[in-house]
């Protein structure tokens, strides 16, 4: 690719807890959505009219975009469906955010709440093949600097139930598998450190964003030696407010933080208000909220006119919100 996916838009940088136009040093207000599906799906289906929806009627800056590594290892229509959302967004203004959700469709890491109905395909760390994924990408979207990178989806420890093993960095900087089930900072931050060195001698002006650990939330003690890092939290209703602080809130006096998942359903409501609140008190850096298509769902149904939620409205006028 040589720019014409990105229309023009210009490379954001990071300076202290913010992130920047790289043209004219003027902040970056990224606000939108996760549009899912295409981490369990190679023909999510996602349409013009979706993103115009998402851009023009929702007025997103940003499209955070899950995906599957092994899909895109395998190149061919996958790849041209992702360049196809970026293109699309990046005609109406937005960048699109690639976020490593899944490594592949088949695999199941444990299952949540001890329920076999509610099976895990979200890794606890990445694996060695994760490597060659970042560097793939890395050269596709080079001189694209509408496309922003999200390293791994959720850090997480193994479930009880997960039978993989863990691959760790060892000293040597290359990967080994491991019996271990904690993933803690010091599990992750050289998972984080040695993708973004893959992506960097590749594409040094790549903007990167590094999830926290305990499924992203916990951004406290994740911290990398390098330019142009964004720090990036999951929350939700689970997490009670006397957490959020520790978590991630104070850390957006001095680093820039994202909120790349927040949402709940219609019972949310209480809470959702609380967090954007809480948001507005914060110098975070930009957030997505969960999700155009999948639970909790920010619009009801797959076609126009994407009518919101009850908590999808309150997102909506959340991005429409002036800084």
């Amino acid at each position: 690719m040589t720019g014409e996916l990105s229309h023009g838009l210009p490379r954001l940088i990071t300076q202290g807890n913010r992130i920047l136009r790289a043209d004219t040093a003027a902040p970056a207000i990224l606000r939108g959505v996760n549009r899912s599906g295409m981490e369990y799906s190679e023909a999510a289906g996602i349409t013009q009219s979706e993103i115009q929806g998402i851009t023009q009627t929702w007025g997103s800056t940003v499209i955070r975009l899950p995906f599957n590594q092994a899909w895109a290892l395998g190149g061919g229509e996958y790849l041209h469906a992702i360049d196809q959302v970026i293109d699309w967004a990046a005609a109406l203004g937005a960048y699109t955010l690639l976020d490593l959700q899944w490594l592949d469709a088949d695999t199941v890491y444990g299952t949540l709440n001890d329920s076999a109905n509610n099976p895990n395909h979200v890794a606890p760390l990445p694996n060695p093949t994760t490597l060659d994924l970042w560097a793939t990408l890395a050269e596709r979207y080079r001189e694209e600097p509408a496309v922003l990178f999200d390293l791994f989806n959720e850090p997480h420890d193994r479930l009880s139930d997960d039978p993989h093993p863990l691959y760790l960095i060892g000293e040597s900087g290359t990967p080994f598998e491991s019996d271990s089930t904690l993933v803690s900072a010091a599990e992750w931050l050289p998972w984080a450190a040695k993708l973004t060195a893959v992506i960097r001698q590749i594409h040094p002006d790549s903007l990167i964003f590094v999830s926290g650990v305990d499924w992203a939330f916990d951004i406290s003690r994740i911290r990398l030696a390098a330019a142009n890092i964004v720090y990036s939290t999951h929350v939700y209703p689970n997490r009670p407010r006397r957490r959020w602080p520790a978590a991630f809130g104070n850390s957006a006096a001095d680093v820039p933080v994202f909120v790349a998942e927040w949402g709940g359903g219609d019972d949310d409501l209480e809470w959702g208000n609380r967090f954007a609140a809480f948001l507005h008190s914060s110098p975070v850096a930009g957030w997505t909220a969960w999700s155009w298509q999948d639970n909790p769902l920010l619009v009801h149904g797959d076609r126009p006119p994407y009518l919101p939620t009850l908590f999808g409205s309150l997102v909506q006028n959340e991005i429409a919100r002036k800084p």
